[in-house]
């Protein structure tokens, strides 16, 4: 554990590097940083040039005489991207640094429990090309389990399943070690394509993601029920047939059926990673319930829409969406304790 006076200028910095936001905790200080993930790039000359990240990257589209192309440099939790995330990495770190931070930082950054060698190397590489002194790795689920406060050194077993942008992720610890991670492709941004893909069927509309992103935040459901959410929506977007600008309205019924298919596929995800432990420790994990962790986790009913399709229960702690980043933290202030849940590049 660092001392009082080191930890208050410590550099020592946990990151949540994910599809749709990136999280940057520095400990002693907490999370300074909550952005989304894209880097605003022009090209001038032949070359491609970084103008902004995070915030003032999508801040700046659409408000400047010269075309701007706003790139996710993350794809599937996973770097699409290599000089974008590095240069996006970078601006984070430095501004993460306290002023007496002269030396580079110690990082913690995580990957999907599904990362390849590859890349994981990749994410590695990056993040130490952006500046840190020494990089160390853990799969987001693990961290998501200590930044939701569960108990993970006792005699218990726990499952979490963490839904973020491009992946859904499950780890299930049992005292206190990683006896299984896993992860699907199948995540917030595939629900905001399957809200695309609906309003197109039905309504014969083009929305683009982010507008499909707004809908799926303010009138998302999983299920519908006589007293759940009864939020309607009203929507614009280009008419297929006729070419000109049409509106819509979408009810709770809509979401519910466009969404479907992704919590279908994530229902069996988690009944597959069920079936696969052994038979005391999947009866103990249902009893006790799975940890819903992530943005996705803030879609309403879906723990209960999951609870019908598994039998399991389905458990959602305060603030999920930043219990990877707790997490991580957690994990980097007692590094010599938890080396053993973090993972080889």
């Amino acid at each position: 554990m660092l001392s009082g006076v080191s930890r208050a200028f410590s550099d020592d910095i946990a990151i949540d590097l994910g599809t749709a936001n990136t999280l940057v905790h520095v400990v002693g200080r907490g999370i300074i940083i909550d952005e989304p993930s894209v880097v605003a790039v022009q090209v001038r000359g032949g070359q491609r040039e970084v103008l902004a990240v995070g915030l003032k990257a999508k801040a700046m589209l659409g408000r400047t005489p010269e075309p701007i192309e706003l790139v996710r440099p993350m794809r599937d939790g996973v770097i699409a991207d290599f000089i974008a995330t590095e240069e996006m990495l970078r601006q984070f770190i430095s501004r993460a640094k306290t002023m007496l931070g002269f030396r580079r930082p110690r990082i913690l950054i995580c990957v999907p429990a599904g990362a390849t060698p590859v890349e994981r190397r990749a994410v590695y590489e990056t993040a130490a090309s952006a500046g840190a002194r020494r990089v160390y790795l853990i799969e987001e689920p693990v961290a998501a389990s200590l930044g939701a406060g569960l108990p993970i050194d006792g005699p218990s077993a726990f499952m979490v399943l963490d839904i973020g942008g491009g992946t859904s992720d499950i780890a299930v610890l049992y005292r206190g070690n990683v006896i299984q991670a896993r992860s699907l492709r199948v995540a917030g941004n595939a629900m905001d394509e399957a809200i695309m893909r609906y309003v197109r069927r039905k309504h014969h509309l083009v929305i683009g993601e982010s507008n499909a992103e707004r809908i799926k935040i303010e009138a998302g459901t999983a299920l519908v029920q006589s007293n759940g959410r009864q939020i309607e929506i009203h929507i614009k977007g280009r008419d297929l047939r006729e070419g000109r600008m049409k509106s819509a309205v979408l009810g709770p019924r809509d979401m519910a059926d466009a969404l479907q298919g992704a919590v279908a596929e994530i229902a069996e995800f988690v009944q597959r990673a069920l079936e696969d432990l052994p038979p005391d420790i999947a009866e103990e994990v249902a009893r006790r319930g799975i940890v819903l962790t992530g943005g996705g986790a803030l879609l309403d009913r879906l723990d209960v829409a999951l609870n019908q399709r598994t039998g399991a229960r389905f458990v959602v702690p305060e603030t999920p969406m930043h219990c990877v980043i707790k997490g991580t933290a957690a994990v980097l202030e007692s590094l010599a304790e938890r080396e053993h849940l973090l993972i080889t590049p």
